[in-house]
């Protein structure tokens, strides 16, 4: 059959509709209307780049004895070796440590110990609140009293008491800030469950007879997950300035590992006689990390709330 040269004319006309963005091209482009949040995450990307670059940047080993010299301790930033002649362009600590090498581990150390606690907290508070809100009952009850009596107590006192007991090391500091912070995530994805169990998909979901575990990570898990990601956002700042206030306090990491808690209380005594870059340096840091999360977290809390866009 022919068609009419009007019709193939006004089909020609037709503009050509472009293809649909996709979901991760969309949540980028969202992202990126805040310059402060793309400052944040370039900042952060920079920050993490660094940290595990360290072994290759840094102009010291700091966990190394053998390279520290007691004669170049305390060197104001730019000062060079005695021995060496090398430059100390953040100077150097009470031990003769390269302050620029220090802070790049203790990020290292920052960074894992707050990564590694918020992926656990997280997966322990998801499964106790999925399971409390998809069972309720007494099972609710339980799992909600034990966080209620948790979050009235402070994080930083838990912790404390915590590593009282245990003593100093990494995985020790990871156990008592997942032990601190599950109680969030459980809370979170209880409120978030407790929604969704309600609505259709799920009564069409058991009136299908499908099994408990398919229910429940199949069609409740993926409804959950967007606050999650913003508590869990956030929560690695905390657990970051967590495991610097324990390290400062002297309960967090062995004095053998420069990390940017154990940098500041290095150098807090020596404040009032002017030698300032002890602790300067290391806070400098420890700060532009928590701000370069918290703005990253801050948008993501827009992106996925599309209620809280101003």
């Amino acid at each position: 059959m022919k068609i009419p040269a009007a019709i193939a004319e006004d089909a020609s006309l037709e503009p050509v509709r472009a293809p649909a963005e996709g979901p991760w091209r969309r949540f980028a482009s969202e992202f990126a209307e805040s310059k402060l949040a793309v400052a944040g995450l370039v900042l952060l990307a920079a920050i993490v780049l660094v940290a595990v670059a360290a072994p290759v940047i840094s102009p010291q080993n700091p966990y190394d004895l053998a390279q520290l010299d007691v004669l170049d301790s305390k060197l104001p930033p730019g000062e060079h070796a005695s021995s060496t002649g090398t430059t100390y362009w953040l100077g150097t600590d009470d031990q003769g440590r390269d302050m620029l090498s220090g802070i790049l581990y203790g990020l290292r150390i920052s960074l894992t110990v707050g990564a590694s606690a918020t992926l656990l907290a997280l997966a322990l508070g998801l499964a106790l609140g999925l399971t409390a809100a998809y069972f309720g009952g007494w099972v609710d009850t339980l799992v909600m009293r034990i966080a209620d009596i948790q979050l009235s107590f402070p994080a930083i006192l838990i912790a404390l008491v915590l590593l009282a007991l245990m003593g100093q090391g990494a995985g020790k500091i990871v156990a008592a800030l997942v032990t601190v912070q599950w109680a969030y995530y459980a809370r979170t994805v209880r409120s978030a469950a407790l929604v969704e169990r309600q609505k259709e998909y799920i009564e069409a979901a058991r009136g299908l007879a499908l099994s408990r575990g398919r229910i429940v990570f199949r069609h409740l898990l993926p409804n959950c997950m967007p606050p999650l990601i913003l508590v869990a956002a956030v929560q690695v700042a905390h657990a970051i300035s967590l495991e610097a206030t324990l390290s400062f306090l002297g309960l967090g990491l062995p004095i053998t590992e420069p990390s940017l808690g154990l940098l500041i209380a290095n150098g807090f005594q020596y404040l009032l006689s002017g030698v300032y870059w002890i602790s300067f340096y290391p806070g400098l840091a420890l700060l532009a990390t928590i701000v370069a999360i918290n703005l990253v977290a801050d948008q993501l809390r827009d992106v996925l709330n599309p209620r809280l866009r101003k």
